[in-house]
């Protein structure tokens, strides 16, 4: 993007560490579990350079902001609040899925049990809440302050509604598409949609034009979840940060997998339905399950399924308007999201 994204970065990243400094009545360890999550301690809670997430949202919320005529500076703390949202579902997540590592490290309920990982997202949610509350001092009308907590409050609501739906595939012979992007609209693109929301609506954005961001943020959402499925099965462990092939090991039902399952059943085949009805898939299957996807060309329709919305996206990105520098940039992203390696 030729818009450096290095201040809005530098911005969010100085302002989440002022969130999760500890004040002198709460406890240093809560905050440094926070800390370690967040790629700023290691694991005995010192101060630490440790790898971190994209701040993809906060830097799309600012971008928004920017985009319909606002100050990006003054939507910080709302840019700040989402990423916490999202750090507090991963925190959870990572129990959930029974994840043991995070950006090459291990996972906070690894080293500190169950229960106090699910502390310290609840923690994070709360502060996400405390954030919010910093607008109306910076300038911006009450109820656009508390039309801002309401988008983001149900955004949360989706996500949680999208893991449940996850989880619950897990259960599940069979899912459909549809069914999927019913998950992953909730799971992923919930919090991306509000993000851009937020930033419109905090830039001084009317109501439509608004919702004109929320559906930009939502394909874009679609898109990048469909992006980190193909990247699950195909992508470069160095990269990713996790093994090859995972989510074929953890038998994730997501859309490349429910494609090939569904191209097997219409060819009155059912070769990758058996290997995942495995009570447990070992590395030496991955050889066989790759080839079974390549075989229903999953990838192929994964990557153009991806394609289409990223398209349908950027078309509301145009039709919302604002500063075109801006926008431009924010196109630019878009793509780049689409073709990531991580």
């Amino acid at each position: 993007m030729s818009l450096d994204p290095q201040p809005y970065l530098d911005a969010i990243e100085s302002h989440l560490q002022r969130l999760l400094t500890p004040p002198e009545n709460a406890s240093s360890d809560m905050y440094g579990m926070m800390r370690y999550h967040m790629g700023w301690a290691d694991e005995a809670l010192r101060p630490l350079e440790a790898p971190r997430g994209k701040r993809l949202r906060p830097l799309l919320c600012l971008l928004a902001c920017e985009a319909a005529g606002g100050d990006w500076r003054s939507a910080v703390p709302a840019a700040c609040a989402i990423e916490l949202v999202h750090n507090f579902s991963l925190l959870h997540d990572d129990i959930e899925d029974n994840s043991t590592t995070r950006r090459h490290r291990p996972t906070a309920w690894t080293l500190w049990g169950v229960p106090q990982a699910l502390n310290t997202g609840d923690a994070m949610w709360a502060v996400s809440h405390l954030a919010n509350h910093e607008l109306t001092a910076l300038g911006h009308p009450p109820e656009r302050v508390l039309a801002a907590i309401r988008r983001l409050d149900e955004a949360c609501l989706r996500l949680c509604s999208g893991q449940y739906l996850d989880l619950r595939f897990e259960q599940m012979d069979v899912v459909s598409v549809a069914e999927y992007e019913e998950m992953i609209s909730g799971k992923t693109a919930a919090l991306l949609s509000a993000a851009v929301a937020i930033g419109a609506l905090l830039g001084g954005a009317e109501e439509g034009v608004v919702e004109e961001w929320a559906a930009y943020g939502h394909l874009l959402g679609i898109s990048f979840q469909v992006v980190d499925d193909i990247l699950g099965i195909w992508g470069d462990a160095e990269e990713t940060g996790k093994s090859a092939a995972s989510d074929i090991v953890t038998r994730k039902k997501t859309l490349p997998v429910l494609y090939a399952l569904d191209w097997e059943r219409e060819q009155g085949l059912s070769d990758l339905a058996d290997l995942y009805a495995r009570p447990t898939i070992e590395k030496a299957d991955v050889a066989q399950a790759l080839a079974l996807l390549e075989r229903a060309g999953a990838r192929k329709y994964a990557q153009r399924w991806a394609d289409d919305r990223q398209e349908q996206g950027l078309a509301h990105l145009r039709d919302a308007g604002g500063q075109p520098d801006v926008t431009a940039a924010l196109a630019v992203l878009t793509l780049t999201l689409l073709y990531r390696l991580s």
